[in-house]
């Protein structure tokens, strides 16, 4: 479905959810590599080849980061903001998937960069139905801006 050497970083603590989310990948013929944070920290730590991630300091930035707002050590209203702070970063297309309702999370997704915000659906196959919409457009469909070089 996508040009499958690019990266997808699923930012997501709940191990249920973030399996459900590789799978409803895999049902959608998303071949891309994803890499999993558990935690805001971990993901920063990929994200700037820092930690336990310093060898990938020669790696491109993902395609697409999948974050999800409630994390612990750093929450994902806090790693957007550290996304978009950063000049190699700024730019990097972030999609919230969250089951936060709170109006507050949407508002502050927005105002601190996000590309979309896409509520997690409680039924499995409406889960499918809207992982694989997102893999069809941010990986397909949607034009990237060229990676910056690294300062």
């Amino acid at each position: 479905m996508s040009d499958s050497n690019k990266v997808i970083l699923l930012v997501e603590d709940n191990q249920d959810d973030s399996m459900l989310t590789l799978r409803a990948f895999k049902r959608s013929h998303v071949m891309n590599p994803i890499a999993v944070a558990r935690d805001g920290i971990e993901a920063l730590d990929f994200l700037f080849a820092r930690g336990p991630h310093a060898d990938r300091e020669s790696e491109p930035l993902p395609a697409l980061v999948i974050l999800d707002l409630k994390l612990p050590k750093l929450d994902g209203l806090g790693v957007l903001k550290a996304i978009r702070a950063d000049e190699r970063t700024q730019l990097l297309p972030v999609v919230i998937l969250t089951s936060s309702k709170q109006e507050q999370d949407l508002i502050s997704g927005y105002s601190l960069g996000a590309n979309s915000y896409v509520r997690k659906p409680v039924d499995f196959t409406e889960f499918l139905e809207a992982v694989k919409v997102l893999g069809i457009y941010w990986l397909m469909m949607n034009q990237t801006p060229p990676e910056r070089a690294s300062p």
